[in-house]
């Protein structure tokens, strides 16, 4: 574990795994320790993983501005990573929840972003609409499983406006391509590892405007690889498409039989996937 200041003086950890060239990840949650990221499959024997636990979880401080867990305050916190790094430029991996910082660091620091790698990455931060129909056809796919017809009712109920409170619990199967006994541990740490406080100030309102970063993702100039799980109910493989289509330097690969955490469900698919080459500058490819 390493530790440096942030600017406002907030002590901030990271925690390094692996040799190579460093690849920031940043974790998401919101606002979960990085240590449900693990080593991202193997990642680590190919990258110099270098994970960040955002402020107030995992090994950093709680600062003593509760604001600042806003994901737009945060930004700041990314800056002084790459600084404490010596890093001219970042290569950025961020998962979920943490592409809405990657992303506004993006914006805010275009000419510090070397490459950036958004897995299963919340479209909230640009706008993306995922509807109910759209979670529907991806869970769909998984009619096949034992515990699909309790968990498919449940998010009939939610979908319909009708969710007991049981039912956010009841639908978690969905999120894992496998829903095995790695996946049940990881979920049932995933509470302990999270900070819920700062998880419902990261989207404060007036966080940051989805439109002015669509803009602002136009002009960016480092190229970016979008990994989406096939049965993802949180960004299925046809809105990941339209994701990917924001930026100029773009490749969407779709991970067969993953959802939300691909590193768990395949890890040597996600490897693959994580240190293949960037894609070509002035190419978008939306391909699976």
């Amino acid at each position: 574990m390493d530790t440096f200041e942030s600017t406002d003086g907030t002590r901030l950890a990271c925690h390094r795994e692996g040799e190579g060239r460093p690849l920031v990840c940043l974790p998401g949650g919101p606002m979960q320790a990085s240590a449900y990221l693990g080593d991202l499959g193997g990642l680590s024997a190919h990258r110099a993983l270098v994970l960040l636990d955002l402020r107030g979880t995992g090994n950093s401080a709680v600062p003593a501005d509760p604001s600042t867990y806003r994901c737009d305050r945060q930004v700041d916190d990314v800056e002084a990573l790459r600084v404490h790094l010596g890093l001219d430029r970042l290569d950025l991996l961020a998962h979920s929840a943490g592409a809405a910082l990657a992303l506004l660091y993006a914006t805010r620091h275009p000419d510090r972003v070397a490459g950036l790698v958004l897995v299963t990455p919340s479209p909230r931060v640009v706008g993306l609409e995922v509807s109910d129909a759209d979670r529907r056809e991806v869970a769909e796919l998984r009619r096949g499983e034992p515990w699909f017809a309790e968990a498919f009712a449940a998010f009939e109920r939610i979908w319909a406006g009708a969710a007991t409170e049981g039912d956010w619990a009841a639908i978690t199967p969905f999120t894992y391509g496998r829903w095995d006994d790695v996946a049940r541990t990881g979920d049932a740490r995933a509470e302990a590892q999270r900070n819920a406080d700062a998880a419902a100030r990261y989207y404060a309102d007036g966080v940051f405007d989805p439109t002015a970063v669509r803009s602002a993702l136009t002009r960016l100039a480092a190229p970016v690889r979008l990994v989406a799980g096939e049965v993802d109910v949180a960004l299925p493989p046809s809105r990941a498409a339209d994701y990917a289509a924001l930026f100029p330097i773009a490749e969407l690969v779709v991970q067969p039989g993953a959802g939300h955490f691909p590193w768990l469900d395949d890890p040597g698919a996600f490897v693959r996937t994580a240190v293949a080459s960037r894609p070509a500058v002035g190419r978008a490819d939306t391909g699976g």
